[in-house]
């Protein structure tokens, strides 16, 4: 083999190791990005179902309330005394 050739081999074969390198580590990278996404949306729906929670148990509360007392309409007229 020629010098020429060994060295064309050589410069053929590091750049192929570097590209197929290179490949892994941005496969690795964007598995994690897209990990990263997913723990992220889990977080949004558990933070979303709470808040539904608290707006059901507020909702259930406020119906009790409104069994127990009286709530009536600051807009509206009902008879005034004396008039």
């Amino acid at each position: 083999m020629s010098r020429a050739s060994k060295v064309t081999l050589t410069v053929t074969s590091v750049l192929a190791v570097a590209i197929v390198v290179s490949v892994h580590y941005g496969q690795r990278a964007e598995q994690a990005a897209m990990h990263a996404g997913v723990i992220r949306d889990m977080e949004q729906q558990r933070a979303k179902r709470e808040r539904q929670a608290d707006f059901e148990m507020q909702r259930q509360l406020e119906e009790q309330y409104r069994k127990i007392q009286h709530v009536s309409d600051s807009g509206t007229s009902e008879s005034k005394p004396g008039g």
